[in-house]
């Protein structure tokens, strides 16, 4: 594990200045989605009172019996809203291992209407709880790290010599969502065997907005991490010296957030900017658990994913083809990850084969 590395912090007040202030931003963004895949946030505007009443509401929910959090869980939209049992999603580099999790989604922000009835799991309406303020306190923290991605979406494009609304114009109704987790404790058996909480993987979005988690000890309590080894580690992209990257502790210096690049943006960016690998550790003894959140920003179901024009040459144009539409790579990547079954890829293609059948076996 390397802590030596210099992951760049992005100050949101600097990009809003401009002048000399700006370009510092725009470098830093430019090292480090591009290095590293990942920067630090500061000036996000996103007080630590807004992220504890969301994490609270979170609690309240994941301390219900089963049986009262299965009313909440829908499996038939893939679980892209609502409550996602344990053991249900897996990471596809992961073996087969699911992640030792239980999540909530929800969409904070306007969904084009025309996506709803294209792609009716990935952009279906809201599921609540009963509890009055889950609602209310989610879509205030969804929609605040949202605001923080445009800002670093805007800052990016201009990073890269693109016009400022590059990648803003193609995130507008897009299926983005916010995702509360919490990693669910180990046995002292699978602590023994090394069982991470979530298998090493690269988000499938655009840009990921983590706005930092909390450790609770086994009595409930949260509590400092148990161990120095466990939460978020990263992996940085591969060198000659490093030709496996270089696993990085993903904590942000105090008051950031971290952002980290997506696989929809390394595609626009032909490997510009690179998807960030990484992975939760448990710690060292048994019992704890972590909360943790993301708000997952998308690229609109429309958009073609292929480099853009200042990226494309023959070697990027061959790395990322064939061109997809988002809304079928993200098809395809929750099938990938075991939340939608394989057969939601018969949604693909043609569908009416079965008209000339029905002609065909008429009576003339």
């Amino acid at each position: 594990m390397s802590q030596d590395l210099a992951i760049p912090t992005v100050d949101l007040d600097d990009l809003r200045a401009g002048g000399a202030r700006r370009d510092a931003a725009c470098a830093a963004i430019r090292e480090g989605f591009g290095a590293y895949g990942l920067v630090y946030v500061r000036s996000h505007g996103i007080a630590p009172e807004t992220l504890d009443a969301f994490y609270d509401a979170f609690v309240r929910f994941t301390a219900l019996p089963e049986t009262d959090k299965r009313r909440f869980a829908r499996p038939e939209i893939w679980y892209q809203r609502g409550w996602t049992p344990p053991n249900t999603e897996q990471a596809v580099a992961g073996g087969g291992q699911p992640d030792f999790k239980e999540c909530y989604f929800a969409a904070t922000m306007p969904l084009d209407p025309e996506c709803k009835t294209e792609h009716p799991e990935i952009c279906a309406d809201n599921v609540w709880p009963d509890d009055p303020r889950f609602a209310e306190v989610y879509t205030v923290m969804g929609n605040a790290l949202h605001s923080v991605g445009q800002e670093l979406l805007r800052g990016a494009a201009v990073a890269l010599g693109l016009e400022e609304r590059s990648f803003t114009d193609r995130i507008d109704g897009a299926p983005h969502v916010t995702r509360a987790l919490r990693y669910i404790p180990l046995t002292p058996e699978q602590v023994e065997q090394g069982v991470l909480w979530g298998e090493e993987h690269t988000d499938f979005n655009l840009l990921t907005l983590l706005p930092g988690g909390r450790f609770i000890d086994p009595s409930g309590q949260r509590c400092p991490p148990p161990d120095p080894h466990s939460g978020l580690y990263l992996r940085t992209r591969a060198t000659a010296e490093h030709p496996a990257g270089r696993k990085v502790r993903g904590a942000a210096p105090p008051g950031c957030l971290v952002a980290q690049v997506g696989q929809q943006w390394e595609i626009l960016t032909g490997g510009t900017f690179q998807a960030t690998p990484h992975v939760i550790t448990a710690p060292k003894a048994p019992g704890y658990s972590r909360l943790s959140s993301a708000h997952f920003v998308h690229l609109h179901p429309h958009q073609v994913l292929t480099p853009l024009g200042p990226f494309r040459n023959e070697q990027t144009v061959r790395a990322y083809s064939p061109p997809v539409l988002a809304g079928t790579y993200d098809l395809k990547t929750l099938v990938d990850i075991a939340l939608a079954p394989p057969a939601a890829l018969n949604s693909l293609g043609y569908r009416h084969y079965d008209r000339l059948a029905e002609q065909r076996a008429m009576p003339r």
